[in-house]
């Protein structure tokens, strides 16, 4: 079986807005064992539309399309679909009633544009969107499903989980496909399939595929079994195979899934019952928007310091001026003196302190741009930690502050 998404939208082709959308019907698709071939993001424009409908129908069994309904006048899918299927716009009675029903249960006016979205291709089978006043439609030709959707991310949310997907399990009949996600920090991908090289090549014989899913600092690697006949033993397979690479490369694995680095490192304070701040200055807070990311983080985290400018690091810190003036901001002991001092302020188990030369500006040729010091104070202590990276100022902010969750990870653990 194959699917195929079309996004409408300019605003994704000149990059307004990113298309969510896409990748989260991927993903709730891959659950039920559909895979997607293809996705496309076209103009809001007629004759792309029905042009990208013809080729999908070339080639797919089910086809969703996202984008195109709203009451403004350059939201053409539903005309485009009624040439499409050689249909006719007619007003749905019940369409109508929903929408007035909420409008008028916020107390809004009702006006013109919004009663024309209750006009549907009358050869479509309506899908009620009670998030919004663009209902869904599904078409069926030739033996291949067409599924129209509101752009609106958590209104096709709702229209998918609700009704569609309900909906295509009952139409269609899919193979099994198993996913095991593993995640790694610190390391890149030459180094990871360098290691696990022979490990890899061990999974063909048992129709499992790996894929590299690396990102500033990390690495996901994916095991995959397409068209499972027997789920339960290729879960097994997988299971046996997970506990073969934590023993090459168990160091780096820091969770599974959906985990985040920040939960991991969250779990780890909480089942300690221990406590965190931060004392951050290059990185500007992005530490603590990370562990405040993550729901419950109360239990654990204390609060931060942002501390860019010297004055800062030695008044609310407590950093010794003569230190500062010794070794520079951009130092192995003013990041420990950091982390001490804020550990000391907010009288916690732990504290994680950053500080270096972010960039793209600002580096020298003793400490060039992407120099980050990393300093963890604990129980047992103060250490510190010297990093090294590019000249990216966005990238060098992400990987300081992962890099800085993942020491604090392995001090924990030790």
């Amino acid at each position: 079986m194959q699917a195929e998404i079309i996004s409408i939208g300019d605003e994704l082709l000149i990059g307004q807005t990113i298309n969510t959308n896409a990748g989260w019907i991927g993903e709730q698709l891959n659950k039920e064992g559909i895979r997607i071939h293809r996705s496309t993001s076209i103009a809001d424009s007629k004759k792309d539309i029905l042009q990208a409908l013809f080729e999908a129908e070339k080639r797919a069994d089910l086809i969703l399309i996202t984008g195109g309904l709203g009451p403004t006048k350059d939201d053409i899918t539903k005309i485009s679909l009624c040439e499409y299927f050689d249909t006719k716009l007619v007003l749905k009675e019940e369409v109508l009633f929903r929408i007035e029903e909420m409008f008028a249960d916020r107390g809004i006016q009702l006006l013109e544009a919004h009663k024309g979205q209750a006009e549907m291709p009358e050869s479509c089978i309506v899908i009620p969107n009670y998030r919004g006043t663009a209902s869904g439609m599904w078409f069926e030709r030739n033996g291949v499903v067409f599924i129209s959707m509101p752009g609106v991310p958590y209104e096709m949310e709702h229209l998918m989980e609700n009704i569609l997907l309900d909906k295509i399990r009952k139409h269609f009949k899919r193979p099994a496909i198993l996913h095991r996600t593993i995640l790694t920090v610190g390391v890149g991908e030459s180094f990871i399939a360098q290691k696990i090289e022979a490990w890899e090549d061990s999974l063909a014989a048992h129709q499992i595929v790996l894929a590299y899913l690396p990102s500033p600092g990390m690495v996901k690697l994916r095991m995959s079994s397409y068209d499972v006949n027997d789920k339960e033993t290729v879960e097994k397979i997988m299971a046996i195979k997970e506990a073969e690479l934590h023993e090459l490369i168990g160091e780096h694995i820091y969770g599974f899934e959906k985990d985040t680095l920040q939960g991991v490192v969250g779990e780890l304070l909480r089942q300690n019952m221990a406590t965190l701040t931060t004392a951050e200055s290059c990185t500007g807070g992005f530490v603590a928007h990370l562990i405040t990311s993550t729901p419950g983080c109360s239990d654990y985290f204390q609060g931060g310091f942002v501390t860019y400018a010297e004055e800062q690091k030695a008044g609310t810190l407590g950093v010794d001026s003569a230190l500062i003036k010794k070794h520079s901001v951009l130092s192995k002991e003013v990041a420990e003196a950091m982390a001490v001092g804020a550990r000391n302020k907010m009288n916690t188990t732990w504290a994680v302190s950053t500080t270096g030369v972010a960039g793209p500006t600002g580096g020298t040729d003793e400490i060039p741009v992407g120099t980050i010091w990393i300093g963890i104070a604990g129980p047992n202590g103060v250490r510190s930690f010297k990093m090294k990276f590019g000249k990216r100022r966005d990238i060098n902010i992400l990987l300081a502050a992962n890099t800085a969750l993942n020491l604090l990870r392995k001090e924990i653990l030790s």
